[in-house]
């Protein structure tokens, strides 16, 4: 079978390009024209990694390439950053690859195997960046929550809900919500707290529990409210109060 070579090349620096740039998107870098070109230029010298036979050795020099591509476009700054930039882009890499191979463009004409890599890239690595981003802005809100109470824990996903501003009246105590069958409530330990909605006053159930601890940061001085209903957020059984959030940072 014929290959070309630069033909090869130049669509290897195509795809780290397009690879580079996702990856400073994702990661909110900046960099200039002539980094991107260089350091995907690098990127592309891969293609010439075809007489490498050793699988260990070409992993080596993969990793090798990529980390230098990292240092180019971005500089060093730090070993903790390089590698996090490495890793991202070399995760990339791998989600392109496999999408690439699940297609089976490789079973097409050479030709058309050529365009669609061209073409198909772009869209793949957008909608990646997209879900990207989207599970970073989920999952920064998400923190693991263990609740103590009458000597119980108990373990809940909490997710920071900066609509909920809901004090207790009495002392100003900040209210986290929970959905009620996760856990076991004393109906004599029930602390009744008026809250004012949009349309009325409603009366919420609220309990004082021996410790919370969020993230493995111990919360004091606030109540747990009881919900009826469970929240519409995936996987989420307890919405945290901002403020209690805010004596994390």
């Amino acid at each position: 079978m014929l290959i070309y070579l630069d033909l090869i090349f130049i669509i290897n620096w195509w795809i780290d390009i397009l690879l580079l740039l996702t990856t400073n998107t994702i990661l909110k870098y900046r960099t200039s024209i002539i980094r991107l070109i260089l350091s995907s230029f690098i990127g592309a010298l891969s293609t010439f990694l075809f007489f490498v036979s050793n699988k260990y050795i070409l992993f080596l020099f993969k990793i090798i390439i990529c980390v230098t591509m990292q240092l180019v476009i971005n500089k060093y700054k730090g070993i903790k950053t390089l590698l996090e930039n490495s890793f991202y882009f070399y995760m990339l890499s791998i989600i392109l690859a496999g999408t690439l191979y699940l297609l089976e463009i490789d079973k097409l004409n050479m030709k058309y195997t050529y365009l669609l890599l061209i073409f198909l890239t772009p869209i793949i690595l957008y909608f990646n960046k997209k879900e990207i981003k989207k599970l970073n802005t989920y999952y920064k809100d998400v923190y693991n929550v263990i609740v103590i109470y009458n000597n119980k824990k108990y373990y809940f996903t909490g997710f920071l809900d900066t609509g909920n501003r809901i004090y207790d009246q009495y002392k100003k105590r900040p209210i986290c919500l929970v959905y009620s069958k996760k856990i076991k409530i004393d109906e004599k330990n029930i602390i009744y707290v008026p809250i004012e909605t949009a349309n009325n006053t409603t009366i919420l159930k609220c309990i004082k529990v021996n410790k919370i601890i969020i993230d493995g940061k111990k919360i004091s001085n606030c109540l747990i409210g009881i919900s009826n209903k469970p929240f519409k957020i995936q996987n989420i059984n307890m919405l945290l109060h901002k403020d209690i959030i805010g004596g994390l940072n």
